[in-house]
């Protein structure tokens, strides 16, 4: 358990870190180069969701969200996923999830940054983006190719 407590805790600090030093460097709306010709530092304050959905409202995105990782760490804690894919995947959503949480709660808005210059139209994100993201993914492979075989509670 330490491990994916060790993860969460990194991932967070990360997320914070990253969001600290883009608003104390950049001003709202300003970009660097990061990846040159890949990615961007471009500082956005998001109001909603992905692509800015559910835009103003701040205590929904809050509440379901909370709704979520607490969800998320009730499958891991309880030990209804006890495979380390699965886990890291849970570990991923929950620290991601309260990364935004923290924003959301602090500052009404996310803090992003990272932009893709070569997709324009993909929304601006943060660390804590890619954290719920990867762990989504790993949560898919996971239940796709490991849950039946290790995790399914088998009924007779």
């Amino acid at each position: 358990m330490i491990v994916y407590f060790l993860l969460a805790a990194s991932l967070l600090a990360a997320d914070q870190w990253v969001k600290y030093w883009v608003v104390t460097h950049l001003e709202l709306g300003q970009s660097c180069p990061f990846l040159p010709g890949f990615i961007e530092l471009y500082r956005v304050h998001n109001y909603g969701a992905a692509w800015s959905s559910f835009s103003g409202m701040r205590w929904v995105l809050v509440a379901v969200t909370t709704v979520i990782v607490v969800i998320v760490l009730l499958l891991a804690g309880k030990r209804i996923i006890r495979h380390p894919l699965g886990r890291t995947a849970c570990t991923l959503i929950a620290a991601g999830g309260i990364g935004n949480i923290l924003d959301r709660v602090r500052l009404g808005y996310v803090v992003d940054m990272f932009h893709f210059q070569f997709w324009p139209s993909y929304p601006v994100f943060n660390v804590a983006d890619m954290g719920v993201v990867s762990g989504v993914i790993l949560g898919a492979i996971y239940y796709l190719w490991f849950y039946e075989k290790y995790d399914r509670v088998k009924r007779t």
